[in-house]
């Protein structure tokens, strides 16, 4: 009988990159080896840039910046050197074939001065869909991804809760509160157009990629000062502080825009085959007056790293009792199936997955789980994992760093702390100023290895393509949770297909 707890150490997951060669850094394997899609994704990539004159000039000279090395000035081992877009990930951008859209400054401004939150995004956000939505629909000219270049006050200002500077020119047009619910149309259009506006909530990013689903209009947004802080700033403290994430900045947008056109940059190195993962999502409703209604959503991630997301049904999945959200066991059954059916047409093989492992931040309920099994009986093993955060303790070492990522704590056959933050021996490092949280890993459904569970969650920290860095604290299961949830609940009547995350980020 072993004792317990039991503390250990998972070594570090590597990565698969081209040739299959493999490595724990993505950055290591991506200069020495090049992307895992390497034969399958090369050479021109036709790209969309969407903005105002000014920061798509700004855009354009950032793009031949990053086709050229672009040096750490500290020469920190966690920010290495970026050799450059084509050395690292065998693509170039199309330079003669762009396809520009111009956004008038005159009418952000406009809308920038909006007082009501909810009309100012709303009207901002569509100036750059409709655009979009209209050359996917009249246009021949193909564009595998947009970036879209934003001033730096549409970011600030299309938050939540943001508000724009009192000012004699602001406009202060709204809807009153009974306007707003009203079902009945409107005498005059204007006020059928502004009542829009509340179907959404106030958030410039998510508005953008809610609007783009149904014409699955792959989009990649970034601030002007991200790009052109040089040109921007008149700090010289400031602007010395930024070089030294311009490298950091070069792999993200590369890694992504290699991404969203279609190639997988890197995989798990250590794969189970015929398994996935499958992160459960739930958010609330805004407009729900009782707070207990909610989107559910899942997230699937195959073997091979590529993620697809399932919407569930909208209803009132609160349990005021245990204060968690739970779907019935007809939605619980709907999912699996969606997910089950494809894995079976994602790998062409015709087979269904042999383990399922559901992550959740929630206990599962008996109607959930019953609605899983049933539906997966005589096709998958499924087994359910509560994943969280927890400051419940501390671990602490007599050394200068703290304890290493991939420090695990046994305390039964079904719980186990996992250490995704920590000190890391490749940067030489560690992530973050404080003494890291552990991760509560705990099997609540099914059986299965405690220990392989831990090594899976840890793998899947590796795995996030909208970032270009060593690992996430959280599995990718639940990583993007909350934004993906953020981006189906971003208005109402949202039309989506079963479409890849690139969508969502």
């Amino acid at each position: 009988m072993e004792k317990l707890p039991q503390l250990f150490y998972i070594d570090e997951p590597e990565l698969s990159f081209g040739f299959n060669q493999k490595t724990a850094d993505p950055r290591d394997g991506l200069m020495l080896f090049g992307p895992h899609d390497n034969t399958k994704t090369k050479g021109p990539i036709n790209i969309g840039v969407i903005g105002c004159k000014k920061q798509r000039e700004y855009f354009k000279t950032y793009l031949q910046r990053i086709h050229q090395p672009v040096q750490s000035l500290d020469n920190d081992v966690a920010r290495p050197f970026f050799p450059g877009m084509e050395a690292a990930f065998g693509i170039h951008i199309n330079f003669d074939n762009i396809v520009e859209i111009e956004i008038s400054e005159s009418e952000i401004n406009k809308y920038l001065s909006y007082s009501d939150g909810n009309l100012r995004v709303h009207n901002l956000s569509n100036l750059f869909t409709q655009k979009l939505i209209k050359y996917q629909k009249e246009e021949e000219r193909p564009v595998t991804v947009w970036f879209v270049i934003i001033q730096d006050a549409i970011y600030k200002f299309g938050k939540p809760k943001s508000k724009i500077p009192k000012a004699d020119t602001n406009v202060r047009a709204r809807l009153k509160k009974s306007e707003r619910d009203s079902t009945a149309p409107f005498l005059f259009d204007n006020l059928n157009v502004m009542q829009e506006a509340y179907a959404f909530e106030i958030n410039f990013h998510n508005q953008i990629k809610a609007k783009l689903l149904e014409d699955k209009v792959v989009t990649q947004i970034l601030k002007e000062s991200t790009i052109a802080y040089e040109q921007l700033w008149t700090d010289e403290k400031l602007i010395e502080s930024q070089r030294l994430f311009d490298s950091a900045k070069a792999w993200n947008i590369s890694t992504t825009l290699y991404y969203k056109a279609g190639g997988l940059p890197w995989r798990l190195g250590d794969i189970r085959e015929d398994v996935c993962y499958l992160g459960l999502v739930y958010k609330k409703l805004n407009d729900d007056p009782n707070n207990r209604s909610a989107c559910c959503a899942a997230q699937m991630f195959i073997d091979s790293g590529d993620g697809m997301v399932f919407r569930g049904n909208i209803g009132e999945w609160y349990n005021p009792t245990t204060k968690e959200f739970h779907i019935g066991k007809k939605e619980a059954a709907d999912m699996i199936r969606q997910s089950l059916e494809s894995f079976k047409d994602k790998l062409g093989k015709g087979n269904y997955p042999k383990e399922v492992f559901i992550h959740a931040k929630t206990l599962f309920s008996d109607e959930e789980w019953e609605g899983f099994t049933e539906e997966a009986q005589g096709k998958s093993k499924i087994i359910g994992v509560r994943i969280q955060t927890t400051s419940q303790f501390k671990l602490y070492r007599g050394f200068a760093f703290c304890v290493p990522r991939g420090m695990t704590m046994k305390v039964s056959i079904e719980k186990a702390f996992l250490w995704t933050k920590g000190f890391i021996p490749r940067l030489q490092t560690q992530v973050g100023l404080e003494t890291p949280n552990c991760l509560s890993v705990e099997i609540t459904r099914g059986n299965a290895d405690i220990k392989q569970v831990c090594k899976d969650v840890l793998a899947l920290t590796k795995l996030n393509y909208n970032a270009c860095i060593f690992a996430d604290g959280e599995p990718v299961t639940l990583r993007f949770a909350d934004s993906i949830g953020e981006v189906l609940t971003a208005g109402k009547n949202i039309k989506t297909y079963l479409l890849p995350f690139k969508h969502y980020v």
